[in-house]
């Protein structure tokens, strides 16, 4: 493997009364809806765009009440409704008495991860998330990959996690902030990451150790699906293969964990330099 040297979308179409009374309809197709405090406040707080704001009825703290003065400053409205409204919002998630509706989570584009990277004047570190079906897997992958610099995640349109509002909370708003990129082919955007000098590297039980890994430079890591790993062809596609080294008896780990442990090797290469 030395060849490196050499070259939430709601579910729920109801229709929320304003403090006027007034019906306001939030189809599928216009609306998410986010929910959590700190979630909700990371979104007002960087001001991006916001429809309406729901706050449980009689709750009443320093939390909620800052996240109250960040709607009024933006301008967005509120409105106080039943417990029961949130839980039916955020489909029976922890919402902390807030949830906010927010337009479609919009996916970035390559070209912005590598400006991200230029910007930063950094060697590009991309996340290639094959087939990771779990929301809150990829809620988890998306807050680590803001805490160690990655500039872009991409997904494949089918047969993957989207961005939804069980991921903006799992995520803990580091979804607002990490480029995630959807593409229709992987095995295509490989390649043309390859085209662009990025070193690809998947994971298997019988890959090189992470800790001989030459993890520095332009490099895009592959996570596979939390059941069957990497898919062969998109396996095929790699420059080389890393491995967790493990002693325990549980060979294996869950799929936001692994992807932590490397990003997080990769990391260790590049914070602070």
């Amino acid at each position: 493997m030395n060849e490196r040297s050499k070259r939430h979308r709601s579910n729920h179409p109801s229709s929320p009364k304003s403090k006027s009374g007034a019906s306001h309809l939030y189809s599928q197709s216009e609306s998410e809806y986010i929910y959590g405090k700190h979630t909700v406040s990371n979104h007002l707080k960087h001001k991006n765009q916001s429809n309406r704001l729901f706050i449980q009825k009689n709750i009443v703290n320093d939390q909620v009440a800052r996240i109250l003065k960040l709607a009024q400053e933006n301008g967005v409205v509120y409105q106080e409704v039943p417990k029961a409204k949130l839980d039916e919002l955020s489909n029976q998630g922890n919402h902390q008495g807030v949830v906010l509706s927010v337009p479609p989570f919009e996916y970035s584009t390559l070209e912005e991860a590598f400006d991200l990277a230029q910007a930063r004047e950094e060697d590009p570190f991309l996340l290639i998330l094959d087939g990771i079906e779990d929301p809150h897997n990829l809620g988890s992958i998306l807050r680590t990959a803001d805490a160690v610099g990655v500039h872009g995640v991409i997904l494949p349109k089918r047969r993957s996690a989207s961005l939804t509002g069980v991921v903006a909370k799992t995520s803990t708003g580091a979804v607002e902030h990490v480029p995630v990129i959807r593409v229709t082919n992987l095995s295509q955007t490989i390649s043309q990451l390859k085209e662009r000098g990025i070193w690809v590297f998947t994971t298997a039980m019988d890959g090189e150790d992470m800790r001989e890994w030459q993890s520095h430079g332009p490099i895009a890591l592959i996570i596979g699906n939390e059941g069957q790993g990497v898919s062969p062809l998109v396996a095929q596609s790699a420059d080389g293969t890393v491995t967790i080294p493990m002693v325990g008896h549980v060979q294996s780990l869950n799929a936001s964990v692994a992807a932590a442990v490397l990003m997080y090797e990769v990391a260790r290469h590049r914070i602070g330099k």
